[in-house]
């Protein structure tokens, strides 16, 4: 009998499609709007305190859970931004290998096999998988275009007796939607009458157009139940650094340090101690930043309208999702790919954001977390849709 080659777990998914169309980006020359990663520098203080780390030798292990600079740092943050929001940084905070690492961990160390875990559709790829992994079932509820709202029946009816937690990302990947104070204090009173941990994905906390960022854990009764996964990447322009946080209760936090530790041991010692840095810039970095972003999401959505897509314009992140239907009769895969290869701009395509990819086959989504000269030649590309020119393999 020949030897099993995957895991049932591993094999109940595929790769990732947003890093298999950045490579499908690199090996045709395209613009590569498929993943969310800059292509301009981050702050140089960051890459200065970095470099002194270096030098100044912390070069090994830091404490598992997180360099105590960096706690603190991220503990001072919170309480700045978020008055009411309490955090010790001795008994709250796990810093990790990025928001990646920090949500798997947080569910591997938190649900188990059986448990249902709540997941809004369509989603960013990586929460299935995570759910999976935790042995948990992933139960999906439809965000409903154009609006992205939810339907408030639906969403009672997925609580259940087995619902363990519920996976929340606000501002929106991959639709930009920031979640109004209203819905969310929907979703907490869920939460509070089941008794259901709140997963809450919050890397784009500073990047908002519209509305504002309200984390989870501020609302009544959510605190003791909210594990709030952050990172470094979105926010300062260091996704290659994976240095990310999980804040969540003590005993909450004691599961999540202990799978965390298992995993990884521990995020890179120079750049925590670059992130204390980062943490430490003072508010207008992030007003600045919103507002650069702002000016390249208008510069992707004009583009893009005047090629013939359809977009749904974000309140928050650096996404676009893209109705397809008038520019072709292919399903999205078919159009992304061909998209990548003429006239060169990559995407990634929308059913791969959702359980059922059918509902995904007229979208796709565009990345702007790119220099204006960037996004500039992608539209100018994307230009010859209009003029009737098919996008071909």
């Amino acid at each position: 009998m020949p030897m099993r080659s995957a895991s049932a777990k591993a094999s109940s998914f595929t790769e990732s499609v947003i890093r298999e169309m950045t490579r499908l980006a690199m090996a045709h020359g395209a613009v590569n709007l498929a993943q969310g990663m800059p292509d301009f520098a981050c702050p140089p203080e960051l890459k200065e305190a970095a470099c002194a780390a270096i030098e100044a030798d912390l070069n090994q292990y830091a404490i598992t859970w997180g360099a105590t600079d960096l706690r603190h740092a991220i503990a001072a943050k919170t309480a700045r931004h978020y008055p009411g929001w309490r955090v010790d940084p001795e008994t709250d905070v796990t810093v990790v290998c990025g928001a990646t690492e920090g949500m798997i961990a947080s569910m591997l160390a938190l649900l188990d096999p059986g448990d249902e875990l709540i997941v809004f559709e369509p989603y960013y790829e990586n929460y299935g998988p995570d759910a999976i992994l935790s042995g948990a079932i992933p139960r999906y509820v439809a965000l409903r275009e154009p609006g992205w709202t939810f339907d408030e029946g639906e969403l009672r009816a997925a609580f259940g007796p087995r619902t363990r937690g519920i996976v929340l990302n606000s501002p929106h990947n991959p639709t930009g939607k920031v979640f109004s104070r209203s819905e969310l204090e929907f979703i907490a009173g869920l939460c509070v009458e089941h008794e259901v941990l709140a997963f809450t994905d919050e890397i784009y906390e500073h990047i908002v157009y519209a509305g504002s960022h309200i984390p989870v854990a501020t609302l009544p009764g959510m605190a003791e139940r909210t594990v709030a996964v952050n990172s470094l990447s979105k926010t300062y322009a260091v996704t290659g650094w994976r240095v990310g946080w999980v804040i969540a209760p003590p005993a909450l936090t004691d599961a999540i340090r202990k799978v965390h530790d298992f995993l990884t041991v521990g995020a890179a010692a120079p750049l925590q101690a670059a992130g204390a840095v980062a943490l430490s810039l003072p508010d207008a970095y992030y007003a600045d930043l919103a507002a650069s972003y702002r000016e390249r999401r208008d510069v992707l959505v004009d583009g893009l309208e005047a090629a013939g897509f359809r977009t749904f314009i974000p309140d928050g992140a650096y996404y676009v999702m893209a109705d397809i239907t008038s520019l072709t009769d292919t399903d999205d895969v078919t159009f992304a790919r061909a998209l990548t290869v003429t006239p060169g701009v990559a995407s990634v395509p929308g059913s791969s954001f959702y359980s059922r990819p059918e509902l995904g086959r007229n979208k796709i989504r565009f990345a702007f977390p790119k220099g204006l000269d960037t996004l500039r030649d992608a539209a100018g590309r994307l230009a010859s849709l209009a003029h009737g020119a098919p996008p071909h393999s």
